[in-house]
């Protein structure tokens, strides 16, 4: 993203997430912030007839984004009922969690992570929205040129000696795979122990030829905005390194079967079947990794 401006992708996400509301009726995520937090921007965004959320070819698209969401927020719901009372939010955005935090009175603290110009911008949209800040929200804004991850967190608060669990949603593709495994280094040496979840792609290579073009334009639209897509990842080599620099826990799925999951449908009903017959794969991921606690 641009050093002085707001992401202009964590806007798309939104209005993905909005659509979903909309269009889907919340079908498979609930957020009934997500169209007010847009402000202004709603019926733009929502409108846009060719690549815009509302187009029938992003329907799968929407879909993931609200799955995958669904996905991290049952996962942070049970490690609530085991415990964890603090989440943290990288790369926030204008994720909603944290104002409809159904954990707040079990004692779960959030800490949201972001750039600091993309911060102040969200902290104006609440504030037009009418949306209240709650007493177990703090912002954290890291500015990655300038401070680590672990410094800005311990600037707002957070404690490392106590379990946490940390929500990385469409971030992971626009960082390079130092940056990427610089985040999961600090998670995994955390003494307290951390569970996290975040999405990522497969690279290209590994698409059909049709995902590929698909992808081809999507990655053209994200860069001419300043905010390219630097990784990808083949799952079993993730999965080792994963497991290398010491998360015990994996859960890997692709797209499809996310979708699969929370429809009820079989993962090949969305895409009607390869030509040879067999179910469809998806290379978009979301993937959950836990760490054991060193120490209480």
């Amino acid at each position: 993203m641009q050093p002085r401006s707001p992401s202009r992708t964590a806007r798309r996400v939104a209005a993905l997430r909005a659509a979903h509301q909309t269009l889907d009726h919340g079908r498979l995520f609930r957020d009934p912030l997500a169209v007010r937090l847009l402000d202004a921007d709603a019926e733009e965004l929502l409108g846009e007839p060719d690549h815009g959320p509302t187009a029938p070819e992003r329907r799968a698209f929407r879909l993931f984004i609200a799955a995958r969401s669904r996905f991290a927020e049952d996962h942070l719901a049970a490690a609530v009922a085991r415990g964890v009372r603090q989440l943290v939010v990288l790369g926030a955005g204008l994720d909603t969690f944290a104002y409809r935090n159904p954990h707040e009175a079990a004692g779960l603290a959030v800490f949201e992570v972001d750039h600091p110009a993309t911060q102040q911008w969200k902290r104006e949209r609440l504030s037009r929205a009418g949306i209240p800040l709650p007493p177990s929200l703090t912002f954290a804004p890291v500015d990655f040129e300038r401070e680590s991850l672990g410094d800005g967190l311990a600037a707002a608060g957070f404690d490392p000696a106590r379990p946490a669990f940390f929500s990385w949603l469409g971030v992971v593709p626009y960082l390079t795979r130092d940056a990427v495994f610089g985040t999961l280094g600090y998670l995994a040496g955390l003494p307290g122990g951390a569970e996290a979840v975040f999405d990522y792609s497969e690279p290209p290579s590994a698409m059909t030829p049709r995902a590929r073009a698909a992808h081809r334009a999507r990655a053209a639209r994200v860069a001419a905005v300043g905010e390219p897509f630097l990784s990808y990842f083949a799952p079993e080599e993730l999965a080792a390194d994963l497991r290398r620099v010491g998360f015990a826990a994996l859960e890997d799925v692709d797209a499809l079967r996310l979708l699969a999951r929370y429809t009820g449908e079989r993962a090949d009903e969305h895409t009607g079947g390869a030509p040879d017959g067999r179910p469809r794969r998806s290379t978009a991921h979301v993937l959950r990794a836990a760490t054991r606690p060193r120490s209480r």
